[in-house]
């Protein structure tokens, strides 16, 4: 049993390429045979037509559970299936272990339509501490990777939001209207104004790989599943950006916050966004 975060971080001075080895074998076993192969008996709804699952989700996340539990004895695994299915096993995160938060397929909506927009993606935390992430995009090859106080990488090449581009618009995804409340529809439409571009997000990781690759200034999301944001938050933070609630503090991944929040490539971003979702900026539209 890991007991400090200094053994876990020799763990992950050990075990990263094992995590990086775990997440390609999933995709590669369980996912990728099923891209654009999907029967109709594979698919299924949960708590919508918006919010679907597949085999490859649910066999992948039982193919990871078992691989990260092997490489890390005492830690958990919340997992969105599992949660789905007993929503108790999501209080692991509030506990004393280890954690491994697991999104088989981020995006599984874009996957069933045979997309490629979909990811894997996998944060180890403790205590509420995002300490490592691993986003895979498999239909892309792409494997970004982040360590708490060591930076954000794509594919072994290291990332740097950075600020965007002074006089254009920001390009903020934002959350699709159908899991948002009418108040937090209201604070969504603060980012409806001059001097941004919002769109609709797609998968959420990939949208955070994006800010960290300097390619989406921001995002505003309404939701707090801890699987969507564990793995990107990371790598946002360590290529050089920040997030924030409304409250103004940051993305708290053991919940509570106060929502809509947004991810930006830089403070500044963040804190011009935040300031739209509060209502403190301007509305012209």
């Amino acid at each position: 049993m890991i007991e400090d975060t200094e053994t876990i971080d020799e763990f992950l001075a050990r075990h990263s390429a094992d995590v990086e080895e775990a997440v390609r074998k999933a995709a590669a076993a369980e996912i990728m045979p099923r891209f654009r192969q999907l029967g109709a008996h594979e698919v299924d709804q949960k708590s919508g037509p918006h919010d679907l699952v597949t085999d490859a989700d649910r066999n992948a996340e039982l193919y990871l559970t078992r691989a990260l539990g092997a490489l890390l004895p005492g830690s958990v695994v919340v997992g969105e299936e599992a949660v789905h299915a007993n929503p108790a096993t999501y209080e692991a995160i509030q506990g004393d272990a280890p954690v491994w938060i697991v999104d088989p397929v981020d995006g599984t909506r874009q996957f069933v339509h045979g997309d490629d927009g979909f990811c894997t993606l996998v944060a180890l935390v403790r205590h509420g501490v995002l300490l490592a992430s691993w986003t895979y995009a498999p239909a892309r090859d792409q494997l970004a990777t982040a360590v708490r106080g060591g930076g954000a990488f794509l594919d072994g090449e290291r990332l740097f939001a950075g600020p965007p581009e002074p006089g254009r618009d920001l390009v903020v995804a934002t959350s699709h209207p159908d899991y948002t409340t009418d108040e937090q529809k209201s604070a969504l439409l603060g980012v409806w104004t001059d001097g941004v571009a919002p769109r609709a997000c797609g998968s959420a990781g990939l949208e955070y790989l994006a800010i960290a690759r300097g390619e989406l200034d921001a995002t505003a999301f309404s939701w707090e599943a801890a699987w969507d944001h564990a793995a990107g938050l990371l790598l946002v933070e360590e290529a050089g950006g920040a997030h924030l609630t409304l409250d103004g503090g940051p993305f708290r991944i053991t919940g509570g916050n106060s929502l809509p929040f947004t991810a930006a490539r830089d403070a500044a971003t963040a804190r011009r966004v935040a300031g739209l979702l509060s209502g403190a900026g301007p509305r012209s539209r």
